[in-house]
């Protein structure tokens, strides 16, 4: 029951403006429902302020700087002469105010109210902020992920960065260790080994990219080690130290590493303690909210959405949660997000994309005799070479069963993984796949000769 201090009501009240908290309020105005968001930053979070758009901003200048480097191959005069990171820097910030700037003008547009400030969990379906309570006849938590370090490791900003920190550096580092091989620090020190910097990556386990399917994670590492990047994998740190040029990270096994500054790339935290969760009986586990197959908390009519969810922490998990509660609470019955089906990108070079099960993860769920798995290389693919991209198309299929896991790395994968989505949502069929047409010349094209091949009638690969 709303409290008797509570006057503001809404259908819907969410907590959190980024992007399942923004996606949430957008389809539930969309469907007729009042919404009141509150933020205490800009309405996007992290994904557009200090995540997926300004990491990508600079990956795109890092892209461009590889090709001034190399055009001399492609019968093109031109000379790197420097990177101007101030001009860099005001071009990053220029793609996200811009799409701030629409994102404003749509929430506005469907009269959706904004709260700016800090909201802490005060009752059922309660919300204090700015000294005022806001009821919602339903309640929902979107307050994303922050950065994290690991024990004994303090980050000052300095010398020892967080990505936050790394997004806004007014410098190209002449040395960079990256503790962290997983998605955030594979492509910051993808970034800055295109700007010329020396980049180690130190990793804990025995791989990075351990997320990924292993045959495309080993590509990655060897694409890694063939542009001069370094690995220490296997090998956890001990104890990290400043120094008067940077910092000195030692690790378990080995000798000591030092470079001018230090990158803490191991992933990111829920943002949930000290907003009145657990005191108004929202079951909390390893820092997420614990919800049901329906993203329900243990309170009735309070969800949670997004980075606070365990699973994956990808932006489009963020609007497909935060669409499906809008509908949900519409009573429009929608089909739960299933995290499996989630289309996975990391955008180093060269590009890692998936969708579905790994090969490990199919013969771990299946048994190693129900599994086939073929793997298509992109040297038979015309725009890859025109793009000297090297990478693999990789498929994952039950035997005389469904595709289950599709794996890509190469230049622009990403790119590709919405058909790959397609088909593992749909449960498709080898058969069915195959006589899709794409169009020639296109990296597309991998996808179909991958699944020609598997249904047995192979066009330009072997088989």
């Amino acid at each position: 029951m709303v409290s008797a201090a509570t006057r503001n009501q809404a259908d819907v009240l969410i907590l959190g403006g980024g992007s399942a908290g923004y996606s949430c309020a957008l389809r539930a105005a969309q469907l007729g429902l009042s919404v009141v968001l509150i933020e205490k930053g800009e309405l996007g979070g992290t994904c557009l302020h200090a995540g997926c758009i300004p990491t990508k901003a600079l990956l795109h200048a890092a892209e461009v700087a590889d090709a001034v480097r190399d055009a001399e191959r492609f019968g093109i005069g031109a000379t790197l002469t420097g990177i101007d990171v101030p001009k860099m820097l005001q071009y990053k910030a220029g793609v996200v105010k811009k799409l701030h700037t629409g994102l404003v003008g749509l929430v506005k547009a469907r009269g959706i109210q904004v709260i700016r400030g800090a909201g802490k969990v005060v009752g059922p379906r309660e919300v204090e902020v700015n000294g005022e309570r806001w009821a919602g006849k339903h309640l929902v938590l979107a307050t994303g992920s922050r950065t994290r370090s690991l024990p004994g490791v303090e980050v000052d900003g300095v010398r020892v960065l967080t990505s936050d920190h790394a997004l806004n550096l007014d410098r190209v580092p002449e040395s960079v260790i990256v503790l962290g091989g997983g998605v955030i620090g594979s492509e910051f020190a993808s970034v800055w080994r295109s700007f010329g910097a020396e980049v180690t990556i130190v990793e804990a386990l025995p791989r990075i990219l351990a997320g990924e399917d292993e045959a495309i994670a080993s590509a990655v590492a060897r694409a890694f080690r063939l542009r001069g990047i370094g690995m220490s994998t296997g090998t956890p740190v001990s104890k990290v130290e400043t120094t008067d040029s940077g910092v000195r990270v030692h690790l378990e096994t080995g000798d000591p590493l030092e470079a001018e500054i230090l990158l803490v790339a191991v992933g990111r935290a829920p943002v949930t303690d000290g907003l009145g969760y657990e005191e108004n009986g929202i079951a909390i586990d390893r820092g997420c909210v614990v919800v049901d197959e329906r993203l329900r908390t243990t309170v009735p009519g309070i969800y949670a959405v997004g980075d606070i969810v365990a699973g994956l922490q990808l932006a489009h998990r963020g609007f497909a949660h935060g669409i499906f509660i809008a509908e949900e609470i519409a009573g429009l019955a929608p089909i739960p997000v299933r995290d499996e089906l989630m289309p996975r990108v990391t955008y180093c070079e060269p590009e890692v994309a998936s969708v579905g099960l790994s090969e490990a993860a199919a013969r771990e769920r299946h048994g190693d005799n129900a599994v086939r798995v073929l793997s298509y290389d992109l040297a038979g693919n015309g725009k890859s070479q025109i793009l000297q991209t090297r990478g693999m198309v990789k498929l994952v299929q039950q035997v005389d069963g469904p595709v289950i896991g599709i794996h890509v790395v190469g230049a622009r994968a990403g790119e590709l993984i919405g058909e790959a989505q397609l088909a593992t949502a749909w449960e498709a069929m080898p058969a069915d796949v195959a006589p899709l047409l794409h169009a020639h010349p296109t990296q597309n094209e991998a996808l179909g000769e991958a699944f020609l091949a598997l249904a047995g009638k192979p066009l330009h690969a072997h088989g």
